[in-house]
């Protein structure tokens, strides 16, 4: 079987493949629809519906103009813009920041600029991304024990140690 992009099958093809999930949105004074850059992009665009500067080591809860009606067992991610973060060092601070299939409010961003220049977002600009991603209920248990694995309890970085 041929990988995405190679010889088999073709992105475009690839990416059209299953039914695109139906997501609602209410667009608010200044707002605009999230924007898939191309077809095999995960992340569509989020704008900005506000002017925002952030001075170096600021952060700002920043409007979209967007709310949401996602369907029962969807979730939406929140995540940066790489070429945001690489240009200005301007970052998603709670990434990825989740928003439930229930909350109906306004989309906003947690802006944070780590950069050491100010920083002068205009209202339509690209500030964020969005992801909608499928969840899996689960029904916590309350077990003895845990099964022991050869990784253990060992955590934060242990895994790249050589």
């Amino acid at each position: 079987m041929a990988e995405a992009g190679g010889a088999g099958l073709d992105s475009d093809k690839l990416h059209h493949m299953e039914q695109p999930v139906k997501v609602g949105f209410e667009v608010l004074p200044g707002g605009h629809l999230p924007e898939q850059r191309t077809a095999g992009s995960a992340g569509w665009d989020l704008r900005l519906a506000e002017a925002v500067r952030l001075e170096p080591g600021e952060r700002k809860l920043a409007r979209t103009g967007l709310k949401i009606e996602l369907p029962p067992g969807y979730e939406a991610q929140v995540r940066p813009r790489s070429g945001l973060a690489l240009s200005h060092g301007v970052t998603v601070l709670n990434s990825p920041g989740t928003i439930d299939s229930d909350y109906r409010g306004e989309i906003g961003l947690v802006l944070i600029n780590l950069g050491r220049e100010a920083v002068q977002l205009d209202v339509g600009e690209r500030a964020a991304q969005l992801v909608v991603a499928k969840i899996e209920g689960i029904e916590p248990v309350v077990v003895a024990s845990v099964a022991a694995t050869e990784r253990g309890a060992c955590g934060f970085g242990s895994t790249g140690r050589t």
